[in-house]
């Protein structure tokens, strides 16, 4: 199928870094994609190389008067061009519109999985929107993951990936990679992390200080979304934010914290809460309770920054990768849904 992708870059590249991991597997599996972005400059580090499935479009004003295709996708409730919606309207069949929303672990999100938006004015009176929710559980839309995602992980060298970027890997270092938004808990941190050796690896768009006792810092530079899977492999600790990175270190099995998108109104805090009490459901009260208040610490509303033993940690995080292996991908489900409805 054709499938049109629609994607507003609001703000930090994550919406783009979402879009276009999905566009990509979409593509992988053989389904033609159109990748519409108001702003394509991500794309020049995050896949520099591009990918044969998807033709990146640039979303403007003057955006050329193309035929939908089989299968319209707007992320995050972007709302594609009015025209394009018309074209919608009168094209025979009709494609399959698709709301994809924002991932949360809250309930409602089983509720409203799959659930119809009939239009009854505007462009695109007449036709049907379906809400579609990604998740964590059978009863959502699931997470990205490529086919080869388990396989490629197999075969990853970390010390020949460190070595390409001139790191040395030091067999006595614990290894933390940092990608977070603005927070006032970093100074505490790296004091935290000085009182054993460790290998601070920051994003190229962190501040870090030189290194202090035994933590060693070192800036990245911009790297690839391959890459940057690469980055959580090869570490034992990863904190993370939004939620690109925070997928992904899921599927790296290893331990992470989160830090999720701050709202003004705290609204962030109660997704915290929904998705800590999913990923902690099976957790020993040892790791949930200091997890919890590593979490609630990084995200400014009180806890304390102790990190939580490492080796229990990682098999949690094992055992939640394999509960998420089990369940249908996002890919698959959309293309199945939109088989279903087209």
């Amino acid at each position: 199928m054709l499938w049109d992708l629609f994607c507003r870059v609001i703000d930090n590249y994550g919406d783009a870094g979402v879009c276009w991991r999905l566009a990509v597997d979409l593509a992988s599996r053989g389904e033609r994609v159109r990748l519409w972005l108001d702003d394509q400059s991500p794309l020049a580090w995050m896949a520099p190389m591009g990918h044969s499935g998807v033709q990146v479009i640039h979303w403007t004003d003057d955006t050329p008067a193309l035929d939908p295709g089989e299968v319209v996708v707007e992320a995050f409730a972007c709302d594609p061009p009015a025209e394009f919606v018309r074209r919608m309207a009168v094209a025979e069949p009709s494609p399959c519109w698709i709301n994809l929303e924002y991932l949360s672990a809250e309930s409602f999100v089983e509720r409203c999985h799959r659930l119809p938006s009939p239009q009854l004015a505007g462009p695109g009176a007449g036709l049907t929107k379906w809400f579609f929710y990604p998740g964590f559980t059978p009863a959502t839309g699931g997470l990205v993951r490529e086919t080869e995602l388990a396989q490629r992980q197999q075969r990853f060298d970390s010390a020949a990936w460190l070595e390409s970027l001139g790191i040395e890997a030091r067999a006595d270092e614990r290894r933390i990679s940092l990608f977070c938004y603005a927070n006032t808990a970093l100074p505490t941190l790296f004091d935290s992390l000085a009182d054993m050796p460790t290998l601070l690896l920051a994003t190229a768009d962190m501040q870090v200080p030189p290194s202090k006792g035994l933590l060693r810092c070192i800036k990245l530079p911009r790297l690839t979304q391959r890459d940057y899977d690469h980055l959580l492999w090869c570490c034992d600790l990863n904190f993370v934010r939004g939620e690109d990175s925070f997928v992904r270190a899921q599927w790296a099995g290893k331990p992470f914290a989160w830090q999720i998108y701050p709202q003004h109104d705290d609204a962030h805090l109660v997704k915290l809460q929904a998705f800590a009490d999913l990923y902690l459901e099976s957790a020993p009260v040892e790791l949930a309770q200091p997890l919890r208040s590593l979490w609630s610490a990084w995200n400014g509303a009180g806890g304390s920054l102790v990190l939580p033993r490492l080796q229990p940690w990682h098999g949690h995080a094992q055992a939640w990768r394999e509960q998420l292996q089990a369940q249908v991908d996002l890919g698959s489900q959309l293309i199945r849904f939109a088989s279903e409805k087209g």
